[in-house]
């Protein structure tokens, strides 16, 4: 195995081969203990997109809220669900079939593209034109303020859908997607988040759906693999300490390296690792 291999492999804390059972439960117990620690917090509150990794969270959050509310026979805890669409979304479907399964306590839709627009003329009338690129990252950020707004106003934890073959590409924006209070799935990979939902009964073009950020207006849909340089199959086999190809061992490493900056806290006057 590589020699960066096996560090990203633990400071990511993935594991070769999992129970989907076993990690599933894993995920539930950990938002109840969360919650339960945390006696102020009355909800959970997380933006659904429709594809594999929300959808995962989603039911986890919901189970744990269903048991934490079963078990104090009241119905103090509530999983929100949050739909976030720049306009209209191309694969609104998907979402509706999302929250079909999830079956949320709530679901609350806002539409960012209002808040988003206005943000973008501001800019422009300041510094001329920005790219497209940029925007994207706007729409992931709004996103996410939206869902802390609601989390202040609704006593709430945000929830992130961060896990493994992400956080190992740093493929997320900022204090966009890449921001949020709990993270249930981090650890896991691709092919394992894939494993529980099957195992749960997820319909299946859920999880096998494409993965994208569809952040980009001039390349809607654009598939994260084709972004990355580099397959989730080939991830996942990089995360779980298999052999791939040379090429895709560089891809994976130096997307790592170039997005450290995501995976640590803010730079100051002590911190030496970017030097």
């Amino acid at each position: 195995m590589r020699k960066l291999q096996k560090q990203i492999i633990s400071d990511l804390k993935v594991s070769p081969e999992i129970d989907p059972k076993v990690e599933y439960r894993r995920s539930v117990d950990f938002v109840k203990a969360y919650l339960s620690k945390h006696t102020f917090l009355r909800s959970v509150v997380l933006g659904i997109s429709g594809g594999q990794d929300s959808t995962l969270a989603g039911y986890i959050c919901q189970a744990a809220v269903n048991e934490l509310n079963e078990e104090r026979k009241d119905t103090t805890y509530e999983f929100i669900a949050v739909r976030l669409p720049y306009g209209e979304q191309a694969d609104e479907e998907d979402c509706i079939d999302a929250l079909q399964f999830i079956q949320p306590s709530r679901t609350i839709r806002v539409n960012i593209k209002e808040a988003v627009d206005a943000s973008e003329k501001a800019i422009i009338e300041s510094i001329g034109s920005i790219s497209d690129f940029i925007k994207g990252n706007t729409k992931a950020r709004e996103r996410m303020k939206v869902q802390y707004d609601l989390a202040a106003a609704l006593q709430g934890v945000v929830v992130g859908t961060d896990h493994a073959a992400e956080a190992v590409t740093g493929f997320y924006t900022k204090y966009g997607d890449g921001a949020a209070d709990i993270v249930p799935l981090y650890r896991l990979n691709k092919r394992q988040g894939r494993a529980i939902l099957k195992m749960l009964g997820c319909p299946e073009h859920l999880y096998l759906k494409t993965p994208t950020a569809d952040l980009e207006s001039d390349k809607p849909q654009l598939p994260d693999e084709v972004a990355l340089g580099v397959t989730y199959e080939a991830i996942d086999d990089y995360l779980e300490g298999r052999e791939v190809s040379e090429q895709d061992a560089e891809t994976i490493e130096n997307w790592y390296i170039k997005t450290r900056h995501k995976r640590e806290d803010p730079i100051d006057v002590f911190a030496d690792w970017w030097k």
